[in-house]
């Protein structure tokens, strides 16, 4: 193509290949500043992440971010905060695996030993969600001893005691840390003895869950036990605690015929719960809530005395 024609084409053409680029230029610039006049949401700070408006489950990035918050700040709301949104995050599996290997376990852990009740619970609250994790379990089962010191020596029904026995319960539904509990059986019983309907619902779980390993009875039979524990075997307490004692009791029995004890022992000593279980008292009780009000609970009570 030659002559002044071709050179108008050759003008032509370079004419809309530049106006071609100016409109991408326009639209890409265009596009760009209404993303930020719309305000699209920039990466979010560890802060943000707690603020309560972020829904989303953090990733292992996130995670990291709040876990340095957490351990850097020395502000509590923002400590409180950080807790709640980590201990939100490990109700899910894969993040109870990401907060481990992050190191993020002693970290929660450390909170359990804040002036700071309200953080203290928070701190419980997230352990026991890590916890529904075995692997996790290994890691902060070095936290029992002092989660049991609070839950015993704390205020009676408070949400720092109740938060320490649902981590306990978490941690003793497989045998493999119930030893660590052994010398808090007493204590326990005490707590079920004096606690409220929630705590006294609380503290059988985690009895239930004893009372199922053989390795555990005699430490649950010599323990002292106050004679008022079995008037948690009367018709009119509620539904949800008399059927836990009844199981309890089952339990302990079942186990006593694989270990062979049978007959009674003569190192279990007056005032222990070996003594109460198997005291005529106790055996009254029970025959007598089959003849409960409630139908359906009857029923159910008789089928477990056929059982013992």
């Amino acid at each position: 193509m030659g002559g002044p024609r071709g050179a108008g084409w050759v003008a032509a053409g370079l004419l809309l290949g530049a106006g071609a680029c100016y409109c991408i230029y326009r639209l890409t610039r265009g596009r760009r500043r209404g993303d930020r006049e719309l305000g699209m949401r920039p990466s979010k700070s560890a802060e943000d992440l707690t603020d309560g408006s972020y829904d989303d489950v953090l990733n292992a990035a996130q995670l990291q971010k709040l876990l340095y918050l957490l351990e850097s700040t020395e502000d509590p709301v923002i400590i409180e905060r950080a807790l709640i949104t980590l201990g939100n995050n490990a109700a899910f599996s894969v993040n109870q695996a990401i907060i481990r290997e992050l190191g993020g376990i002693p970290i929660v852990g450390n909170k359990i030993n804040h002036s700071n009740q309200s953080i203290k619970e928070k701190a419980l609250n997230a352990l026991n969600n890590l916890s529904v994790n075995v692997e996790n379990q290994i890691k902060i089962k070095i936290y029992i001893n002092q989660v049991c010191e609070d839950v015993f020596s704390g205020p009676l029904n408070s949400a720092v005691q109740l938060a320490g026995l649902r981590l306990l319960t978490n941690m003793t539904v497989t045998n493999d840390h119930q030893h660590m509990l052994h010398n808090y059986i007493t204590d326990l019983f005490q707590v079920l003895l004096t606690g409220n309907g929630n705590t006294k619902v609380q503290v059988l779980k985690l009895l239930l869950n004893l009372s199922e390993n053989p390795a555990m009875t005699e430490g649950l039979l010599h323990a002292q036990v106050d004679s008022s524990f079995l008037s948690l075997y009367d018709s009119h307490v509620a539904k949800e605690i008399l059927l836990r004692v009844l199981t309890l009791f089952q339990n302990i029995n079942n186990c006593l015929k694989i270990e062979g004890h049978l007959a009674v022992q003569p190192t279990f000593t007056e005032g222990s719960l070996f003594f109460l279980l198997h005291g005529e008292e106790c055996a009254q009780k029970i025959k007598a809530l089959v003849d409960h009000h409630d139908a359906e609970e009857a029923v159910t009570i008789t089928a477990y005395m056929q059982r013992i």
